[in-house]
């Protein structure tokens, strides 16, 4: 026997919105396809900053695989780079497994100078700490990286670096040993050999590439570009588990391996203004979020480097991936470490805000203290990067940093310690002790080298920025 319904069930329970509902949109194909675009750019935000690495060294210095770029000196501001430093020369370099295994020849480290720094798979995780705190002990040696699903033998005598992926890079730092200048860290650095493994028995002539007055446009576009860019990275390398449903999102903006990018009008629109977007939502988040990390609690400065719970870069749990963290953190940073020490040897402190907790303004004009004695065994350095885009300020000068090893031109005070000033005109009679913005919103940036102790444990604070009035 059917039980009639009485007039309290005339609809099921739940399988529809409530009555009198109505979308809140129109053009459905629009919408999913702006948020999965959206979403895309914070996802992919680890592989598109170094993606953007190898463009700019292709397609602007005319470099190839294998080419290494030497700076013969510390970088300008034609290096357009997210928060690179400009006190010790870099090494780049590109290649593409793809071809096959690749050899880098690493020189030791020793009385001519020294290598530091990573290389990173095309996501820009690291897979090989290069140099003394490497994986060769600065003793040099012959790295082989070979691709994935590589299964020959490994021959002998090489330190082999297994890559989940095809496109590979690495940067590293030319550091003069004492009593050696730049320019016998930019020869020492020549002893670098990088070329495929088949070409091992006969290598070709090393090309190394100095762009020092050379601009190389390293920074991600942030617009329609932006995702011609996911495509070159997406359509080359293997999907990893965890990121297969992202990539079937991607199929429905157009981006999909073995297939050609070709976003109509309307698509276009949608991808450019995602872009913008995510853009502003990271610097948003800077905004709102970075200080709740505060070095010191009461300072408003925050570490550069902000690795993931277990003080790596991938933020990859075993039930989830951080997704705006890690976002977040290659959005102003690149070429993490493998793993952040518990005692970093090097300190990026990056300024915030004054001392009042108001952030730094485009225009203004700043100062902050140094002590005398600064908990370093090497050397300080503060850099003042262009908050909009975390590279180097064009200026008159060229200037981007102050350092103790220029303290000799500095006005001191009567403590010992400095003060410098950063705004876009300097103090009369103290431009020695300024560095120039251009009027563009500062992000100063405190480097320390060689930390000691006393920053270790939180006992050393450094003075916040005051504005100047």
């Amino acid at each position: 026997m059917i039980t009639p319904a009485d007039s309290t069930e005339r609809e099921p329970l739940g399988g529809q919105p409530p009555p009198g509902s109505k979308p809140s949109v129109t053009d459905f194909d629009a919408q999913i396809k702006y948020h999965r675009a959206f979403e895309a750019v914070l996802w992919n935000m680890p592989a598109i900053a170094i993606y953007a690495f190898r463009r700019a060294a292709f397609d602007t210095l005319g470099m190839k695989d294998n080419d290494i770029i030497v700076y013969s000196a510390p970088a300008t501001p034609r290096l357009e780079a997210i928060t690179a430093n400009s006190t010790t020369p870099y090494i780049a370099a590109y290649t593409d497994l793809r071809r096959g295994p690749v050899v880098l020849a690493v020189p030791a480290a020793g009385a001519d100078g020294s290598l530091y720094g990573q290389v990173v798979d095309a996501w820009q995780f690291t897979i090989a700490d290069v140099g003394p705190a490497g994986l060769d002990k600065g003793k040099g040696g012959r790295y082989l990286f070979t691709p994935p699903g590589y299964a020959d033998p490994i021959p002998p005598g090489y330190i082999h670096v297994p890559s989940p992926n095809f496109r590979i890079a690495f940067a590293f730092r030319s550091v003069p040993a004492p009593g050696k200048t730049t320019t016998d860290a930019y020869h020492y650095a020549q002893g670098l050999r990088m070329h495929y493994l088949a070409e091992d028995a006969n290598p070709p002539k090393q090309r190394f590439v100095d762009p020092i007055d050379q601009r190389y446009p390293t920074l991600p576009h942030y617009d329609e570009h932006h995702f011609h860019d996911m495509y070159e990275v997406m359509s080359v390398e293997p999907v990893r588990e965890h990121d297969k449903v992202m990539m079937g999102m991607l199929a429905s903006l157009g981006i999909e391996k073995g297939k050609p990018f070709h976003p109509d009008q309307a698509t276009t629109a949608i991808l450019r203004q995602a872009a913008i977007d995510a853009w502003y939502y990271l610097q948003y988040w800077y905004d709102t979020q970075a200080l709740k990390k505060a070095f010191w609690e009461d300072r408003h400065y925050v570490a550069l480097l902000q690795a993931d719970a277990n003080k790596r870069f991938s933020f990859i749990y075993d039930d989830h991936i951080a997704l705006i963290d890690r976002a977040a953190e290659y959005f102003w940073c690149t070429y993490m470490p493998k793993v952040l020490a518990d005692v970093p040897a090097t300190q990026y402190l990056m300024a915030m805000a004054d001392k009042n907790g108001k952030l730094l303004e485009a225009g203004k004009l700043y100062k902050v203290d140094v002590p005398r004695d600064m908990p370093v065994k090497q050397f300080w350095a503060m850099t003042v990067y262009d908050r909009a885009t975390f590279a180097f300020i064009y200026t008159e000068t060229g200037r981007t940093t102050l350092s103790s090893y220029d303290l000799d031109k500095m006005t001191k005070n009567a403590d010992g310690g400095v003060t410098l000033y950063i705004g876009p005109e300097a103090p009369s009679g103290l431009e020695q002790n300024w560095i120039p913005t251009r009027g563009k919103r500062p992000l100063p940036a405190m480097r320390l080298y060689g930390t000691t102790e006393a920053l270790n444990n939180r006992t050393f604070k450094m003075p916040d920025f005051e504005e100047v009035t």
